[in-house]
């Protein structure tokens, strides 16, 4: 069967080796296409400001933007909108042509720099420059994992715009190693290299916006969220934006709407400068994959600040608005670029005529053990490993997803000896953040630092015990990591823990498709990179006879 696209950006991809028919996340193979274009134009782009700046030029934050927008975009989940993407494409190249004649000497740029067509053309072009063309198996693997990297990378500095705080050197390497991957002179070495360098600014990438996050909302702090429902009718807010619930929360004051956070936008509720807000509920629901019953059930509209969008039930997608990157055919998409104000009116008005949201769960789940907090108890922690009453911790940070295989992470939590502690960070916790692990000595079993974003928290946190315990080498903490993954912000993560010299680490449900098996075997003789095996055997491994 002809392919009509390939894709293997992500976990879930068919078969574990590529979508070829349409995406298993319900992308199009014509949005898939564009997506290809997307990426080939903004390297092309990216060659130019590497070259300009080379020269001497200064590059303008808003193209700096403008690339970590349109990366942001092809994220899995995030942007299913032929027509957003066509228009990312075209401001792209309209874009490149305004910088290109600023260039002394163009003669060394790549073909993607210097290539522009009509829209018409726009379909052929995808075709000839999508994640196939690159011939060789291991180049075309590295060329994906940096690719992917850059993506995540993006997405933590979009984030980090949007609270108005920039980094032109991270801008500079994201757009230096994006046209990096064009260049055919470069070695497996070399490639292997520039994905480890991917990492590093990765941690750079996160600790911006950590700062960001903190100084426009405080530290996040031990808190119990909510997770039952109120009598008003709610607005329902998802993704990563922590700027876009900002607006809304303001924009619903005195309004008779309640504002509730779904998946990712749970950690929220751990920022002191949200707490002042009593219409502010809490939580409602789980992980993104189970939106489609959810969402219907919740009866109000819907805001997805970032991904991850599912394709919506025509019952509730009159309901479901997009901003930032987002963006799904049909459904309304608010403007707003960073440092502009959104309206968000529509939406409030639509909710005023809903009715409330359906139950789904009562109670409370405890969270906000970010860096911050978890330092302030540095010394508590300490004691308990010195006196053995913590034997270990188990990094479980990371994405959740559909597969049924998933329910490893819910066992394992379940397994786990009672002197460990779990630190997690991202969507994965919803496998487990609803057990009932208990305590040591007051500590909670699962410490919550907060979005896949905030897995930053989870390497300070590491290299202060590595400090408090005396130690040379990261790898010589009682610590195990124990990791799942989805898209492509996972991917940096994994490579900036890499950077920090942190090895054997155990990556699942599935090692990445995108990884050809010379490339994998870098990886597990360098760095221990392993696969999670059954609960049974991982526990055994991991801690011997219990």
């Amino acid at each position: 069967m002809e392919n009509k696209m390939f894709c293997f950006q992500c976990q879930e991809t068919a078969g574990c080796k590529g979508c070829t028919q349409s995406g298993v996340c319900g992308k199009n193979p014509e949005a898939a296409g564009l997506q290809d274009l997307l990426i080939y134009v903004t390297k092309g782009l990216s060659a130019v400001s590497t070259a300009l700046r080379a020269q001497g030029t200064e590059i303008p934050a808003e193209i700096n933007h403008l690339v970590t927008a349109n990366l942001f975009a092809t994220i899995t989940n995030v942007n299913f909108d032929p027509s957003a993407i066509r228009a990312r494409i075209r401001e792209t190249l309209d874009v490149k042509d305004l910088l290109l004649p600023q260039l002394k000497d163009p003669s060394s740029l790549p073909e993607a720099a210097l290539w522009n067509g009509p829209g018409s053309e726009f379909s052929a072009k995808a075709s000839a420059v999508g994640v196939l063309s690159t011939e060789n198996e291991d180049i075309r693997s590295l060329r994906e994992l940096i690719t992917y990297g850059l993506k995540g990378l993006a997405a933590y500095t979009k984030h980090a715009n949007v609270l108005l705080k920039e980094d032109p050197e991270l801008d500079a390497f994201l757009q230096k190693a994006l046209a990096a991957t064009l260049e055919d002179s470069l070695t497996a070495e070399d490639l292997t290299a520039l994905a480890l360098e991917t990492g590093a600014c990765g941690f750079k990438g996160m600790a911006l916006l950590d700062q960001a996050n903190t100084e426009a909302y405080g530290n996040p702090e031990i808190t119990k969220v909510n997770i039952g429902v109120g009598t008003r009718p709610g607005i329902l807010i998802s993704g990563h934006d922590l700027r876009d619930l900002e607006m809304l929360l303001e924009q619903t004051k005195d309004t008779g709407v309640d504002v509730y956070t779904h998946s990712e936008m749970l950690p929220a509720h751990y920022y002191p400068a949200f707490k002042k807000y009593p219409h502010f509920v809490g939580n409602y629901g789980n992980a993104w994959w189970k939106q489609k019953e959810e969402f219907e059930r919740f009866h109000g509209p819907i805001l997805m600040t970032t991904n991850c969008i599912v394709p919506p039930k025509d019952s509730y997608k009159d309901r479901l608005y997009t901003t930032g990157a987002a963006g799904y055919p049909g459904c309304v998409h608010i403007p707003g670029a960073p440092g502009e104000a959104k309206d968000f009116s529509a939406i409030i008005r639509q909710a005023k005529h809903c009715p409330p949201p359906e139950e789904l769960e009562t109670g409370e789940i405890t969270g906000g053990f970010a860096h911050g907090q978890v330092l302030a108890l540095a010394d508590k922690v300490g004691d308990a490993v010195k006196s053995g009453a913590i034997r270990k911790f188990v990094v479980m940070a990371g994405c959740d997803g559909r597969a049924k295989s998933r329910s490893y992470y819910t066992d394992f939590a379940k397994a786990l000896p009672e002197d460990t502690v779990i630190l997690t960070a991202g969507c994965a916790k919803y496998r487990y953040n609803k057990l009932n692990l208990g305590e040591i000595g007051g500590i909670p079993r699962v410490l919550d630092a907060g979005q896949c974003n905030d897995s930053y928290s989870l390497a300070v946190i590491a290299l202060k015990l590595k400090e408090v315990f005396g130690l040379e080498d990261i790898n010589d903490l009682p610590i195990i990591y124990n990791i799942s993954w989805y898209e492509q912000k996972a991917v940096i993560v994994l490579l900036a823990l890499l950077s920090l010299g942190v090895k054997n680490i155990h990556l699942g449900p599935t090692l990445p498709a995108f990884l050809s098996p010379a490339v994998a075997k870098v990886l597990v003789e360098n760095f221990g990179i392993a696969g999670i095996q059954s609960v049974e055997e991982d526990i055994n491994l991991f801690f011997g006879e219990a």
